[in-house]
Parts: structure tokens; sequence; C-alpha cells
């Protein structure tokens, strides 16, 4: 044997790190301090690679063994034939149902955010509202002292009200599956709605943070809010706030305001009769105030008590006296209050007046209820007339005067079936009537109304807009596109030279306080906005290009006399919105419009005027937006549930309606010009018959607005009182001053 091949001569190999170490020795390459030898890693990565693959293996021979004993343990459970079918049903059941509850959770989240507001704050103010020239027209708000805690209320007025409203509010949870059964099953059998089913928590809900919408949207909307409210009030606080914020009719609030408004007396004194008949109010105040209509009233006075007797809370017994002897009421004059307008005040007056102390409140508005009784009748006057051939339903008004006080506004056709504000909260297109921002920014840009453009086909990505004639007029100037309403003109503007961006900035900057989503759309107004936005936003052109300021609150006081707030002294002073140049520019191109363009309906008698229609696609809104050089008006007419009319536009009904309450406006006053036009009003082209025409035999005459002081001595009277309000206070002379006698006249020679 060699001597290299003797076992001793190992050992000092394996010392120096077995058969690796041995191979670096043979291969003469010497071994780094610290480093790990090649053949020893792949030693361990093999290793890991064998654990691994062993504990994956044994893992997924695991779980298969388990999932085997698993089936073979609910085969027991195995169903066949028609208890399978109702496991199938019953399976799919529960994984729709866990899909629509995260559907409904989704939903939820903007209703909870309502929650977040301070939905308390009404019951802080006690407001009293007085019109423009300081009569009173109404109250909102509850005055704490005065409300009676639920305790302390009759005991036939809460079942009167439990009965006929929610007969299980103590026994659900804010809804009542079981009543709203009941109530499909009645209505299905009379082949009608005559009975609703949601609770008493869901109505004060819809009270405190909805809207009367019909929608899907808002009903799941409204379940949620009754659960929040459940989880977070107590019965008896939920009773007191339905029974304190329900409306009653005749422009009261609550159930305490409605029994001194009907019976003269307060709410802990009232008879049986007398609580039926309030109980009675609250499915339809307007239908049934017995101020209004006492024979229906009684009537529904009647079927409360029936419900007392069904709900087993009375006997028939009990409330036979009741039936002979129905409740009377105390005359009084049916004077409507402005209820659209004193919703909308009391909202402004929650946000000037929430840093003042005092919150019990004498607030003069700005509403005039001569012209606020003359739009009631224009809108309601055409839904009459022509509302069945239109098939249209709703209408919305605000009217604004010169310097932005609110003179009039109408959220609806009958406040009594729905106190939804169409005026302030609806969001509808605006149509055609939105291409005026577009306009006014092309004039802020070096535009004027003889600027010549090119109406022809254009595309904006996959959007190609086209006239409403399916045709193209070729070059015409801007005055002309914007009286025959052409639509690839705006489209055009906005694409090439200014963007969608300055067109929604433009908006804001004119008064319009709805968000606009940026769309390639919106200029020709599939943007969403208020009839309000729109009368804030063309009341800037009669002004000259400065903000409208547009306001519903003239001054507020507390009632030891002390004025809290004053508008003219307190609010900031319009800001130019648009140059003068280009104001002018806008309202020499506004005022051809009633006269040669889409809006000869519109023009008012003798009075220059300028305005825009707009009408949605399918006929769903149809819009009129004027003004003269005194007032601003906005109309709108169609249907809440966003059904099409019969081919209503701009230029028929709204533009008929404008010209019914602008030729009542403007008898007997001085007549203003509109900014920067000084030229005679221009030729009018007639506009095209309608059905229904006003001339026909049955139409109704014109309003005519009565005149209690020509226009000069309402001049001389303004200017009496401007002098005495700026003249100086006049010296109230001291006691001692007064028992001072008169110093004698002297010629001089002294006296004693």
């Amino acid at each position: 044997m060699a001597d290299s091949d003797k076992p001793e001569d190992l050992e000092p190999v394996e010392r120096l790190g077995g058969a690796d170490a041995g191979d670096r020795l043979a291969s003469g390459r010497p071994s780094a301090k610290g480093e790990t030898p090649p053949k020893l890693k792949r030693h361990i990565f093999l290793k890991i690679d064998s654990w691994l693959d062993s504990t994956l293996w044994n893992a997924g021979y695991d779980l298969v063994e388990t999932w085997e004993e698993i089936t073979i343990f609910f085969r027991r459970f195995r169903v066949r034939g028609l208890k399978k079918l109702g496991f199938e049903i019953a399976g799919e059941a529960m994984t729709l149902g866990t899909a629509g509850m995260v559907v409904l959770l989704t939903l939820a989240q903007p209703a909870l955010e309502e929650t977040k507001k301070d939905w308390r704050n009404h019951d802080n103010f006690a407001v009293t509202f007085l019109d423009r020239y300081g009569n009173m027209i109404g109250h909102r708000g509850i005055i704490h002292e005065n409300s009676v805690p639920v305790d302390e209320l009759p005991d036939h007025l809460v079942k009167a009200v439990l009965a006929t409203e929610d007969r299980r509010f103590f026994e659900h949870f804010g809804i009542d599956f079981f009543g709203l059964a009941r109530a499909m099953s009645e209505n299905a059998k009379a082949g009608e709605v005559v009975q609703g089913g949601s609770t008493l928590t869901q109505q004060l809900a819809k009270n405190l943070f909805l809207t009367n919408e019909r929608s899907i949207e808002r009903k799941i909307k409204e379940a949620f809010l009754a659960l929040w409210l459940e989880a977070n009030l107590s019965k008896q606080e939920i009773l007191s706030l339905y029974l304190d914020r329900a409306y009653m009719g005749g422009g009261t609030f609550g159930a305490a305001a409605a029994s001194q408004f009907y019976f003269g007396r307060n709410i802990t004194e009232v008879t049986l009769a007398e609580a039926a008949m309030l109980a009675g109010l609250f499915k339809a105040p307007a239908k049934y105030a017995p101020h209004v209509n006492l024979p229906a009233a009684r009537a529904r006075a009647n079927d409360v008590l029936t419900n007392m007797v069904q709900s087993g809370l009375m006997t028939e017994g009990q409330v036979v006296a009741a039936r002979r002897n129905p409740a009377s009421v105390i005359d009084r004059d049916e004077k409507d209050a402005p209820d659209f307008f004193l919703d909308w005040a009391f909202e402004e007056v929650q946000r000037i007046a929430a840093r003042f102390k005092d919150h019990t409140l004498v607030v003069r508005t700005t509403i005039d209820l001569g012209l606020q009784q003359a739009a009631e009748e224009a809108v309601a006057s055409s839904l009459r007339e022509y509302g069945e051939s239109y098939n249209v339903r709703q209408g919305a008004l605000v009217m604004i005067e010169g310097g932005g006080a609110v003179r009039a506004m109408v959220g609806g056709r009958d406040y009594g079936e729905s106190q939804f504000n169409r005026a302030t909260r609806a969001l509808r297109q605006p149509g055609s009537s939105f291409k005026m921002y577009t306009y006014a920014l092309a004039m802020e840009n070096g535009y004027t109304p003889e600027t010549v453009v090119t109406d022809g086909p254009v595309s904006w990505g996959n959007w190609s807009p086209q006239n409403y004639g399916r045709s193209y007029a070729g070059r015409v100037t801007m005055e002309t596109a914007l009286a025959k309403s052409i639509n690839t003109i705006p489209v055009r503007l906005a694409k090439e030279k200014f963007g969608i961006d300055a067109i929604i900035q433009t908006t804001k900057a004119m008064g319009v306080e709805t968000p606009i989503k940026k769309d390639v759309t919106i200029p020709l107004g599939t943007a969403e906005v208020t009839v309000m936005d729109q009368a804030t936003a063309y009341a800037v052109l009669p002004a000259g290009g400065k903000a409208s300021r547009r306001h519903g609150i003239a001054q507020i006081s507390n009632y030891a006399g002390e004025v809290l707030y004053d508008f003219e002294r307190d609010a900031p002073a319009a800001e130019q919105i648009l140059t003068e140049q280009a104001a002018i520019y806008m309202n020499e191109m506004m005022t051809k419009i009633p006269y040669i363009g889409t809006a000869r309906r519109a023009a008012v008698d003798g009075v220059l005027t300028g305005g825009k229609t707009g009408t949605t696609q399918a006929y769903r809104d149809a819009w009129f937006v004027g003004y003269t050089g005194n007032y601003t008006a906005a109309v709108w007419f169609g249907n809440d549930d966003y059904t099409s009319t019969n081919n209503m536009t701009g230029g028929s009904l709204p533009a008929m309606t404008f010209k019914k309450l602008m030729d009542y406006a403007h008898q007997g006053i001085d007549l203003k010009p509109i900014f920067g036009i000084d030229q005679p009003m221009p030729e009018r082209q007639e506009a095209p018959a309608v059905a229904d025409a006003a001339s026909s035999p049955d139409a109704l005459p014109p309003m005519v607005r009565p005149r209690s002081l020509s226009s000069q001595s309402t001049r001389l009277i303004r200017d009496l009182a401007a002098r005495l309000k700026a003249a100086d206070p006049l010296a109230i002379p001291t006691a001692r001053t007064a028992r001072a006698p008169a110093e004698p006249e002297t010629t001089g020679a002294t006296t004693r």
C-alpha cells in the first residue's frame, strides 16, 4: 500500500472538513476562511428539497383523507327526491341572501352618512317668518318648553295614532314584516293601494333624513335608517319625534301645533273625536285638513275610530259617542302659507343663525306674497290646462328680483300631497338651457355674437352629437347658433377650445351649487342641477356679470327686537363673475331667443325678455330660464318618476308659464333695462299654435295684478324711507334740560 493510502493520512483531511475538504485539497484550491464547502451546500439543499417534498405530499395526503372522512360523514345526511329540491332551493337562497345583504349594506352607506349630520338641530330653533313687508306668514321649528312628553299626552290620542299608523309599533324593530305582508294582501284583494307597509319609524326616518322621492334606493335607505333609529332611540323618543315633526296641514307641523290651529286648545285637552281627526291627518294632510274639507276630515276620523276598535285598543261602546258627535274646528281663512319657501328659508336660518346664542327668532324674508300667489297659480293653471295632454304631473319655479332676493318659489303642485321641494332639491338635467355657460365662457375668451363658427359633424371619442333636426347649417354666427339651439357648436367649443373643466368652473362661479360631474356630454345639459341653481346663474346676466347673491333672508331679530343679521349689512358685496363686455354680449344673444329663436312663447308683453329653453332626451324634462331687467325666473316641468312627457319642449309649457307670471309681475311697476341693451325690442316672430291654446273659450283669463299704489307714489315713499334711514337721529333732551327755563334774549345788558 502506498503511503497516501494509509488511514492515518485520511485523518487530517477529515479534520479539515470531510470529503469536500478532501476534494479541495485534491484540487489544490485552498479553503477560504468561513466559506461553506460546495458539496456541503448541495447536501443541505437536497435535505431541504426532500423535506419540502415529503411535507407537501403528507399534507396533501392528510387533506384528501380528511375530506374523504368529511364526505363520508355527510353522506349520512344525503336527501333525495323533493327533500333534495328543498335543500337545493334553501342553499341557493342562502347564497343569494348573502349576496343581497352585501348589496344592501353597500346601498346603506349613503343612508348612514345622513346620520352624521346635526339632524336634531331642528329642535333648537323656533322661528316666526314675515314676508318682505312685515306680515306674518308662518312658523317653523319647535319650542321645547311647549312640547308635551308622550307620557303626558291623552291616552286616546296615542292609541288613535298607533291604530292608524302602526299597530305593532312596540313589537317590531323598525321594520314590520307581518304588517308589510298584511298590507300587500289587502292591496292585492282591493286591486289598488289601500294600505301602506311602512312603520311609524320608517315614516320618521323619511321625515328626518329623506325626501318623498319614489325609488327603490330611497326605500332601502329608509329601512336602514329605521333600524338605526330603533337602535339609538327609545320607542317613546321615536313616537315623540314623529308627533312633533309630521306635517298636519294648514302650514302646521306636529300634533301640538295642529291642535291649537284646528281646535284652539292644548294637545293635552283634545277629546277622542278630536284625537281621531288629528290621527287621520298623517295620511294626507291636504286632503283631510278640516279647515279645508270638514266632511272629508270627519269621514277620515270615523275610519280612525274603526281602526281603534279593530286593533283592540278600544271597544265600540267607547267610541260610539265620538262617532255621534264628531269634532268641530275653528273657522279660519283659507290663506295658504308659502310652505315650500318656508322650508327652504328655515334651512337658511339654521345655517346663518347657528352661531347665535338665541334661537327663538323673528325672520323677515324676501318673499312677495302677491308674486308667490301668481307663481303658484301660473304653475297650477298650466298643469290643469295642459298636464293631461302633455302627460306631465309636476312643475317647479323660482323667481329672483335684481339684487338676489327670492320673491317666489313653487316646489311642486301640492305641498300637502308631497313636501319634497323640487325647486331646491330635485336634480334634473337642464338640457339646452345649460348651453348658456359654454357661450358665457366663450364671450369671456374673446368671442362675440358675430363670431362665425361651423355647424357640422363632430365626434368626441365614441360620442357623436347631432342637432335636433339631424341636419347641419354650416357657417353660422354665435348668435344664430344659440338662438337656434344648435348642438354641435357648444360641443366643438368645449372639445377644441376650452375643455370640460373650464365649463364646470364657470357654472360654479355663476352660482350653481350642485356638484357637476365631469363628462364630455355636459355642454348639452346632461349634468343635473336644481331649478334654484339655474335661476341663480341666469340672474348674473341682467346684473351686468355680477354675482346675483341669491338669498331668502333679509333680516333676523330676536324677540327683544335686536337685529342679529341683516343681509345688506352682513352679506359680502357682489363679485364680478363675468366681465361687463361678456355680459353685454350674452344679453344681446339671449334677448333674441324669445323673438326669433326657440322661446317665442316666453316674450313678455311690452317688456324686453331674454332666456333659453331646455329639453332633455326622451322629453323627460322641459325648462325655460329667462329674465327681464326686473326679474329672473327658472321654470321646470316633468314627472317625479322620470317618465317621458308627451313631446313637451322648453318652448311650450315652461315658456308659457314664464310669460304668464312675468306679464303679471310687470304690471304697474317701473321697468328696468337689461344691462347693456338699449335698442328697442326685436321684431317678434309668432310662435306656432299648440293644442288647447290659451285663446280657447275654456282658457283661464290672464292674471291681473291689483294696484295699491302708483309707481310714482311707490318711488316717493321709497325715497322718503331712504332719507329717514340716512338722517341723523334726533337728540332726546334729558330731564334736567327739559325743566330748565328758557334763557331770556339779551341786548348786550347784563341780566340776573
